[in-house]
């Protein structure tokens, strides 16, 4: 065979798996990475801590105050659930902070209000010279661990206000012979509030 010949064939040979190869990198795509939520908190969560995760015995610093989580309540309504966690200093100052998402992480810091005359239902309250507009209100099943000062497990009737500045007013009155209605004043935290410490005590 003439050797111009075979010279043309490699050429052709080449020139057309060059242009295959090509042709099939264009055509592949590339991977795309999984989707990921803008607004996620895993970030946050790294650096501040999970309050979803919180159990007793936990320590949890809040502007400042250092607190042990000595008991916590698990909450639901239908497919709704909810925490509410019970921090102690250990020198008498005791609160309360409720984990929710709603849809988005709220976490508030809750304070007892001892001689509250006035009952919920109405849709607004007037307590300490601050008008509340009722927000919401039902009955939940929960289930304690740790230290509570509530039965075991059981339901909790709740009607929750807010006033127009944003401070926050519960009333929950837990299932028993001598239920009453306990108030509280809240406050909602931001993710630089509070910072969170498990401990390993499982």
């Amino acid at each position: 065979m003439d050797p111009l010949v075979v010279i043309l064939i490699v050429l052709v040979v080449v020139l057309v798996g060059a242009v295959l190869y090509y042709r099939g990198k264009r055509t592949q795509r590339p991977q795309r990475a999984a989707g990921v939520d803008p607004f996620s908190s895993a970030d946050d969560d790294s650096v501040w801590g999970n309050p979803r995760t919180l159990k007793p015995g936990d320590l949890v610093t809040v502007r400042g105050q250092d607190y042990t989580v000595r008991g916590a309540l698990r909450l639901s309504e239908g497919s709704y659930t909810w925490s509410e966690i019970f921090l102690d200093t250990g020198v008498g100052d005791k609160v309360w902070l409720s984990v929710e998402d709603d849809p988005d992480l709220e976490v508030a810091l809750w304070r007892e209000i001892r001689g509250v005359a006035v009952q919920p239902g109405p849709p607004s309250i007037e307590l300490d010279g601050r008008r509340y507009q009722s927000d919401e209100s039902g009955t939940a099943r929960f289930v304690s661990e740790g230290t509570t000062g509530v039965a075991e497990r059981g339901t909790v009737e709740y009607h929750d206000y807010e006033s127009g500045d944003g401070t926050l007013l519960s009333f929950e009155r837990f299932t028993g012979p001598q239920g009453q209605w306990e108030a509280a004043r809240g406050e909602r935290l931001g993710r630089a509030d509070y910072t969170i410490y498990p401990q390993n005590n499982s």
